[in-house]
C-alpha cells in the first residue's frame, strides 16, 4: 500500500477517500421538518465530514424503527418518548440515547370556528386518532383534566387522515395532530384549527421525537459522532431558518411545497441543539405519571430505558 500511495504521489493522484463508517438511521415516518438537523447536516456534508457513511431510511410501517433498532439491524430509530415506556414494558431491548424533538408536538384540534371550544365540550362528541396507546397516554388525561370521561367520547381510528376527517365532519376533534403541520394542513383546506395542547391539560412535559438503540449495544462511539453533527446542525438552523430551508427541501423534490415550508418555520424553534442531554427528572416524572394512570405496572429505572451519553 505505502508503494502504491507513492506511486499515485509521484503521478499527482491521491488515494481515494473512504466513504466513512456506515451507520443507518430510521425515522417515524416519510422525510419532514420533524427531521431538519439529519437532512440538513446530510445536506451539508457534515456526516461525511466526521467520518460517518449515513443512511437515511423511511420506514414502510411507523412501528418498525424501535423494532429494528432492537434487533441491530438498524444503529438509531426515531421513536417517541411516552412510546418508549410502552416498549420497555412489551419487553423490546432499546434505550433512549438522544433527542431530536425536546418537546411536545402532539395536539387535540379542533375546528376554531366549530362548536368545540374546550375540551369540556367534546363530551358526547366523537374524536378521531391515529395511534392506540399514545391517546391512552395523553388524549385522555386530556380529557379527565377538562371533566370528561373517555368513555363519554366515540373515539374513532381515523388511520393518518385527521385533517380530512377533521375538515369533513366526521369527528368533532382529533387526537395525535401535530401542531405544527396539521393547522396548516387545515389552513390548506380553507378551514381554521385550534389546538389544545397535552403540556396544558394535566400531562407532563416531555420529548416528542427521540433516538433509540439496541439496550445490548456495546460502543457508542459512531452514535456520539452522529449527535454531534445533529447538534452543529441544530445550532446552524436556528441561526439561519431561511437558508437551512433551502437545503433541507433540495433534499427531495416531493419537499419544496407550501406545507412543508410553513411547518418548517413552526418546527425548527424545537429542534434539539443539546441532544445527548437527559433530563433525568423530566423521564422519571412522565414514567411515574404513567404508572399513576395504570398505563404501566410500575416506574422503570432509568438506566433500562436510556443511555446517558451527555457525561461520556
Amino acid at each position: 500500500m505505502k508503494s502504491l500511495a507513492a506511486a499515485l504521489m509521484l503521478a499527482g493522484l491521491s488515494l481515494p477517500a473512504s466513504a466513512g463508517t456506515p451507520f443507518s438511521v430510521m425515522l417515524d415516518w416519510f422525510v419532514n421538518p420533524d427531521h431538519g438537523p439529519i437532512i440538513v447536516a446530510k445536506q451539508r456534508g457534515y456526516f461525511k465530514e466526521a467520518g460517518l457513511d449515513v443512511d437515511i431510511i423511511a420506514p414502510a410501517d411507523p412501528s418498525d424503527p424501535p423494532k429494528m433498532a432492537a434487533a441491530g439491524e438498524i444503529d438509531l430509530g426515531v421513536s417517541y418518548q411516552p412510546q418508549l415506556y410502552l416498549q420497555h414494558k412489551e419487553g423490546l431491548p432499546v434505550v433512549r440515547v438522544g433527542s431530536l424533538i425536546d418537546s411536545p408536538l402532539y395536539c387535540i384540534m379542533v375546528d376554531a370556528d366549530g362548536p368545540v371550544k374546550s375540551l369540556a365540550d367534546l363530551k358526547g362528541g366523537r374524536v378521531g386518532f391515529s395511534v392506540p396507546g399514545i391517546e391512552e397516554a395523553l388524549m385522555h388525561r386530556m380529557l379527565r383534566t377538562n371533566g370528561v370521561e373517555p368513555d363519554e367520547v366515540e373515539q374513532v381510528n381515523v388511520n393518518f387522515a385527521l385533517t380530512s376527517a377533521l375538515a369533513a365532519g366526521k369527528v368533532d376533534a382529533v387526537g395525535g395532530a401535530f401542531r405544527n403541520f396539521e393547522l396548516h394542513q387545515m389552513a390548506m383546506v380553507g378551514r381554521k384549527g385550534k389546538c389544545f395542547f397535552p403540556e396544558e391539560n394535566g400531562v407532563p412535559i416531555y420529548e416528542e421525537l427521540i433516538y433509540e438503540t439496541a439496550a445490548d449495544r456495546a460502543d457508542f462511539s459512531a452514535i456520539k459522532t452522529f449527535l454531534k453533527v445533529t447538534a452543529r446542525a441544530a445550532q446552524e438552523i436556528a441561526k439561519d431558518p431561511e437558508g437551512t430551508w433551502e437545503e433541507f427541501k433540495g433534499y427531495a423534490a416531493e419537499l419544496d411545497d407550501q406545507l412543508n415550508h410553513d411547518a418548517w418555520f413552526d418546527t425548527y424553534p424545537k429542534f434539539s441543539v443539546k441532544p445527548m442531554a437527559l433530563d433525568k427528572a423530566r423521564y422519571e416524572a412522565f414514567g411515574a405519571y404513567l404508572n399513576e394512570i395504570g398505563m404501566i405496572e410500575a416506574t422503570p429505572p432509568l438506566d433500562g430505558i436510556t443511555h446517558d451519553l451527555s457525561g461520556e
